[in-house]
Parts: structure tokens; C-alpha cells; sequence
């Protein structure tokens, strides 16, 4: 009787310590799974956050400068900037002239600007310390007792001055050079004036009855005008000589005033010589040459065949 006790305490003790040591084995494979599922959730929040970081630092290199404008009056602009970094300088200039460019500390910026009379563009940029940079461009008008424009005229500049009042004179200068005075005595003048040759600053200066003064000043680059001869081999063709310093660029001929033709020089050649057939009869040739300035001359003959 003893015996079979025993042997039925021992199987249970044998049970009992199967069902232990399987609690135990369950138990170690829980808590690998758990610190498994911790390491990956750490490197999945870990590789969340970097490349979150990365963004972050991508989108902070990348930001540019904030232009703000204000016009507190038509004769005056007030350029406010802002960034998330240190500014460098702020460039700004109307239409063609020189630029002007302020140098800038921190963060913020202000700059403010005097409008011109007349029609004019203000060109704004503004540059952080990593180089990025933002453009602003606008086009002011703005009406005063005297406007003065320019406008290419061929190899020349056209000057127009129109004043509310009796305008009584205007000077005009290159550079530093002597002023060119030219009297007026009425509400406008058209005045041409020939460029030099070469990269020149020109300033007019208008002036009306009531001693009210504009000034107007521009960089204006002075180019020649190509030059072109029509010349024919004897019978059968007429031959285009075209010659310019710069270099030439196209070249268009008009036959009897409906024969259109082209002729792109895309080496930007100085000397071209250009053989054409000739038409029986009478031939109404109209030749233009552009040079790479994109001024212009023109020829007009009349070649019998």
C-alpha cells in the first residue's frame, strides 16, 4: 500500500515538475518575444526620428528669406526681411541701373526705398549666410511734375521728357564727363542721343520753369551697327557681304517684296559672305543684317538679270 502511495507521489511529483519547468520555458519564451518586440520597436522609432531630423535639417537648409513690402506713400517703399537663419546682404535697383546691396546682421532686416518718377521696376533680392536667396519684382508708377524715359533708338538712345509745366532745359552726360545742355522752352522733347562705344552711364537731368528738377540715370552698353553691301557675280547671283565687331546673327532678305528668307550665322561669325540665284528680270532685294546685340542695318538695291 506504502508502495503504490509512493509511486503515485512520485508520478505527481514528476507532474508537478513537467508542468514547472514548462511554466518556466513559457515564460523565457515571453519575455524574448518582449524584448524583441522592444529592440525593433526602438530601432523603428529610432529610424522614425532620424529621418525626421534629417527632413527637418533638409527643410531648415533649404528655407529662403521672407520678403515683406510695405508703402506707407506712393514716393516710398519699406522692404522688411525675415528667416529662420542669419541674413547676409539685400540687393535692390531699378530697372537697368547699378545695384545697391546693404550688408545684414540677424535674423530681421529693413530697408526703406525712395520710388522714382515715372515708370520703373525695383528688382529685391535677399541672401542668407548659406546663399539661398529670394527674388521680389514689381513695377511702380509714379506720377511727378516731370518724367523721363528711355528708349533704344537703332545704335542710338531716345530720351523722352514731358513735364506738367513748361519745361525749360535738360542736360545729359556720359560718365563723369562735361554736361551737353539742351533748351527746351515747351511740355516735352524727343531727344536722340548717339552712345559711345562700350559700357556707359548716361544722366539727364530735366529742369521746368518752376526750377522743379528730375534726374534719371541709366548703364546703357553702346554697340556699332553691322554693315552690309549687295554686290552680284555678273548674271546669275547677288552676293551679301555682311561685317560686324561683335559678331553678326542672322540675316533676313526680302525678293520683290514677297520672297521672305532667313539665314541664322550660329557661330556668331564677324565676316560672312552670302551667294544668292537671282531671278529673271527685275529684282527688288531688301536686305537686313542683325549682329549678336541684335541691332540692325539695312540695305535696299535694284538688280536687273
Amino acid at each position: 500500500m506504502n508502495q503504490i502511495l509512493s509511486l503515485e507521489n512520485t508520478k505527481k511529483t514528476k507532474r508537478n515538475s513537467s508542468w514547472s519547468d514548462l511554466q518556466v520555458e513559457i515564460h523565457k519564451v515571453i519575455k524574448f518575444f518582449a524584448i524583441t518586440i522592444i529592440i525593433y520597436g526602438a530601432f523603428i522609432i529610432g529610424g522614425a526620428s532620424y529621418s525626421m531630423y534629417e527632413q527637418s535639417q533638409k527643410a531648415y537648409a533649404q528655407a529662403k528669406p521672407t520678403i515683406y513690402i510695405e508703402e506707407p506713400s506712393q514716393e516710398e517703399i519699406i522692404v522688411r526681411i525675415q528667416h529662420t537663419k542669419d541674413l547676409a546682404k539685400l540687393t535692390y535697383y531699378w530697372n537697368n541701373e547699378e545695384p545697391i546691396e546693404r550688408q545684414c546682421q540677424g535674423k530681421t532686416f529693413e530697408e526703406s526705398i525712395e520710388v522714382p518718377t515715372g515708370v520703373n521696376t525695383l528688382n529685391i533680392y535677399a541672401t542668407d549666410v548659406t546663399g539661398q536667396e529670394t527674388k521680389y519684382q514689381k513695377t511702380y508708377t509714379l506720377e511727378g511734375d516731370i518724367s523721363i524715359n528711355f528708349e533704344p533708338e537703332g545704335s542710338d538712345i531716345k530720351v523722352t521728357v514731358e513735364g506738367k509745366n513748361e519745361l525749360s532745359y535738360l542736360t545729359y552726360r556720359w560718365d563723369e564727363e562735361e554736361e551737353t545742355r539742351v533748351d527746351i522752352n515747351d511740355m516735352s522733347i524727343d531727344q536722340i542721343i548717339e552712345i559711345p562705344k562700350g559700357l556707359h552711364k548716361l544722366t539727364v537731368i530735366a529742369v521746368d520753369i518752376n526750377n522743379t528738377t528730375e534726374t534719371k540715370s541709366k548703364d546703357i552698353n553702346g554697340v556699332t551697327k553691322p554693315k552690309v553691301d549687295v554686290t552680284t557675280d555678273g548674271s546669275d547671283n547677288f552676293i551679301i557681304h555682311a561685317t560686324d565687331e561683335q559678331g553678326l546673327k542672322k540675316i533676313e532678305f526680302i525678293i520683290n517684296e514677297d520672297e521672305k528668307y532667313m539665314l541664322n550665322i550660329e557661330d556668331n561669325r564677324k565676316e560672312l559672305e552670302y551667294p544668292y540665284p537671282l531671278h529673271d528680270g527685275e529684282n527688288r532685294l531688301e536686305i537686313r543684317v542683325y549682329n549678336i546685340n541684335d541691332v540692325s542695318e539695312t540695305a535696299k538695291v535694284l538688280v536687273n538679270k
